[in-house]
């Protein structure tokens, strides 16, 4: 009987780690596919010719299928079997990712503005013709037909899918700890959920690497001859492999669905398998009837009690305070961790690939050491709410005083003829596409649609090569060599007869110092305020009663997806798009995705507005210590007065028991004088 019973401990016990090392699974893949997603946000625009605040559409469309379905993952979870519903959401995240990767199998090839020959046999080609603008317009047939033709609405597929993906990712989180919280050792289940929580560091991590691998794959590899691309990697046009890594996320969320399948929806408590052996002796009636009165309660209590809790928080100064300290700084960093790889590219001059790499590298290990530090920093020393909030805020203002140096850490903008620099050379900012045009290519009538840069000997970049004024062509593809270009000056010559290569220039070697400057500073600033984020977290969880704690903290869940998670991506797209200076040409006429932005002003925009917002986020936290402080002070005093009282009763209580001795001896001293008169 005794090793039967222990036998029944050891399944219950075993399934119960099953299913931990099944949630890690589910953690890794769902937050490697949102990392992995972000990371090629700048590869999807290129890929589908989009403006910037249409990609910030895409991206909250995540938070909105999360929010779809929130509401009834979190009242509507304890009344369905949790890993089934765990497994659901898994097969929703894969087939979201599947349905993202999806338009690459459905557009064709890509094919990118280019106005130079890259299989031409001959070794000269002329490239400087009359009425070069004619052969490079945009075809000539009805819009409709030629959008349908194209398929140039195929990021929609990115759209619903993202959607989906945010819908199945909502059922993970809660049901899964709720169901670690039900069935784990009260002193195990802290440990359990802990080691989640590495499955959320360590995703993010794989995803980017994974995003930096593809990003350097072209996005036909395997398809096409990698000869006959002539980009770079840090080519405006360049596409890297998107959909390879969505395929892989969408393959490993489907199979981590499938031990979910075959769990049951409770388990014995841990510890107590022993004692409740009800299904082994054929009881099974009993269970679900009691599960199904406790959701029908609970179902009850939770409309009985919805507007006494709503009202208890809205009326709860230091909470609402937070909602809205959060809501405005997390308007700011969404932003910018949305666009921080675009905006490496931009302003450093380095490849999306190794933007993503040194993101991953440098940001998410320390962070997490952040995070682990300021853990530890509460526990060892038992810090109170007031020292927390003054710990979260210092912390969080030093950072925020450091993050201003990063405006210093500039790069020029990378010098184009007719849009940073004039054709002879004077540094002139220009959003219009006649000072594309000077004497030196007038004859060549070029279009001025299309990107297709060359790079001048004279390090000067130009719009395409017909803009440079070259005449002559030899070789082909990445061997191209442009010769007798009229606007590439030689030395002692305004103009002259100058040569230049395919691509953009080189931005230089204090871009790269400048991209080292930043990463350490970054690195820094990541530390510090990670390392505060704890102590401010707690400050949330400690201003709420016990019971208001699950309604609490899912309220301000969702008050950051709706006023930050969903609005942040898409202004922040659309402040980018105002930077731009060179707009691509789809294939059916119309602006594309920027090809060249004016850095100055993208730096200014993405580092200033977040600053502002950031600067305004500490109004309510100044409000939030005032009143923590008063708190604070209330009930010192309160702790002083109760010792006081204490003090004075444990005297008093010390006089009373004095009193008790004196008369007891009182007797005995009658008795000693009677004893004296006698002997008298």
């Amino acid at each position: 009987m005794k090793n039967a019973k222990k036998k029944t401990s050891a399944v219950c016990c075993s399934k119960l780690k099953i299913f931990l090392v099944a949630l890690a699974f589910a953690y890794l893949t769902k937050t490697m596919s949102g990392a992995y997603v972000n990371s090629m946000l700048t590869q999807i625009e290129r890929r589908f010719n989009i403006p910037a605040s249409l990609v910030g559409v895409i991206n909250g469309s995540f938070e909105i299928g999360d929010l779809l379905v929130m509401v009834f993952v979190s009242y509507l979870g304890s009344k369905v079997n949790r890993p089934r519903v765990i497994a659901l959401g898994c097969v929703l995240m894969g087939l979201g990712c599947f349905l993202i990767g999806l338009p690459h199998f459905l557009m064709g090839r890509y094919e990118y503005e280019n106005t130079l020959s890259v299989s031409e046999n001959s070794s000269t080609m002329a490239v400087c013709l009359t009425n070069q603008s004619q052969l490079s317009l945009p075809t000539e047939q009805p819009i409709e037909e030629c959008e349908r033709q194209t398929r140039s609405s195929m990021w929609v597929f990115v759209l619903v899918g993202n959607i989906i993906r945010g819908i199945g990712e909502t059922p993970i989180a809660p049901l899964g700890i709720s169901y670690v919280e039900d069935f784990a050792k009260p002193e195990n289940s802290p440990f359990y959920i802990g080691c989640l929580q590495i499955s959320t560091v360590l995703g993010p991590l794989l995803g980017l690497l994974i995003g930096s691998y593809c990003a350097q794959l072209y996005v036909d590899v395997g398809f096409i001859n990698p000869d006959e691309v002539t980009l770079s990697l840090t080519d405006a046009r360049w596409v890297g492999a998107w959909w390879l890594g969505v395929l892989i996320c969408a393959a490993v969320n489907f199979l981590v669905a499938v031990p979910f399948c075959f769990m049951s929806k409770s388990l014995p408590k841990e510890g107590e398998e022993n004692s409740i052996d009800l299904a082994g002796k054929g009881n099974k009636a009993f269970l679900p009837k009691e599960n199904e009165g406790e959701a029908k309660m609970t179902l009850r209590e939770i409309s009985k009690d919805f507007i006494p809790y709503l009202k208890s928080l809205l009326t709860n100064r230091v909470y609402m305070l937070f909602v809205c300290v959060t809501i405005i700084q997390f308007n700011a960093w969404i932003g910018m961790i949305t666009f921080m790889p675009k905006y490496l590219e931009q302003q450093y001059g380095i490849s999306a690939s190794d933007a993503i790499f040194l993101i991953g590298v440098y940001n998410l290990p320390i962070i997490c050491a952040g995070y682990f530090f300021g853990g530890l920093m509460m526990k060892k020393f038992k810090i109170n709410t007031y020292t927390a909030a003054h710990i979260g805020f210092w912390t969080s203002l030093l950072e925020y005083l450091l993050y201003f140096i990063s405006f210093l850490l500039i790069c020029k903008n990378a010098s184009v003829a007719g849009l940073t620099i004039s054709y002879e050379g004077i540094d002139q900012l220009s959003y219009v596409e006649t000072n594309l045009y000077a004497d030196c290519n007038r004859d060549c009538d070029c279009s001025t649609k299309q990107w297709d840069p060359v790079c001048g000997e004279n390090g000067i970049a130009y719009v395409s090569a017909c803009l440079a004024g070259c005449k002559v062509s030899n070789g082909t593809g990445k061997y191209e060599v442009l010769t007798n270009c009229s606007c590439i000056s030689t030395p002692g010559f305004q103009y002259g007869n100058g040569s230049a290569v395919p691509g953009q220039c080189d931005r230089g070697e204090n871009c790269s110092k400048m991209l080292l400057y930043y990463l350490i500073l970054s690195l820094v600033c990541c530390l510090i305020y990670s390392f505060g984020a704890m102590p401010g977290y707690m400050v949330l969880l400690r201003s709420l009663k016990p019971e208001e704690k699950s309604f609490g903290v899912g309220l301000h869940s969702l008050s950051e997806r709706t006023f930050a998670g969903i609005p942040s991506p898409i202004y922040f797209g659309a402040m980018i798009d105002s930077t731009c200076l060179k707009w691509g040409t789809k294939k059916c006429g119309g602006e594309g995705a920027c090809r060249m932005y004016d850095t100055d002003r993208y730096r200014w925009l993405y580092l200033g507005v977040p600053g502002i917002l950031r600067g305004v986020s500490y109004i309510p936290c100044i409000f939030i210590l005032l009143i923590l402080r008063k708190q604070h002070w209330n009930q010192s005093n309160e702790n002083k007065e109760r010792e006081a009282r204490e003090e004075n009763g444990a005297a008093e209580l010390k006089d009373v028991a004095e009193v008790p001795n004196c008369t007891h001896l009182q007797p005995e001293t009658v008795e000693t004088v009677d004893h004296e008169s006698v002997n008298l």
